[in-house]
């Protein structure tokens, strides 16, 4: 139970993290905030481009999506079972 409870919250913060940096990636690429090379050098420093950025949050988003998956799975049978 702990674990689940464990990936509930991983699950929140990846998807979080995620959803940020996919927002980021987007508004560097629409030039919102700076010139497009001074965003990506500021704001996300060593990634190659704006698409990386981007791709790096939609990884995350879907990790988050499986991990909650697994973690409402793992409730789910706990509540079948009757130990919760």
């Amino acid at each position: 139970m702990t674990f689940s409870h464990a990936a509930r919250i991983l699950a929140y913060l990846v998807l979080i993290v995620g959803a940020s940096q996919l927002v980021l990636g987007v508004i560097i690429a629409t030039e919102a905030l700076l010139p497009y090379e001074q965003a990506l050098a500021r704001y996300a420093p060593g990634a190659p481009n704006s698409g990386s950025v981007i791709d790096r949050g939609i990884q995350k988003l879907i990790i988050a999506v499986a991990l909650g998956t697994l973690a409402e799975i793992s409730f789910r049978l706990l509540k079948m079972r009757g130990e919760q």
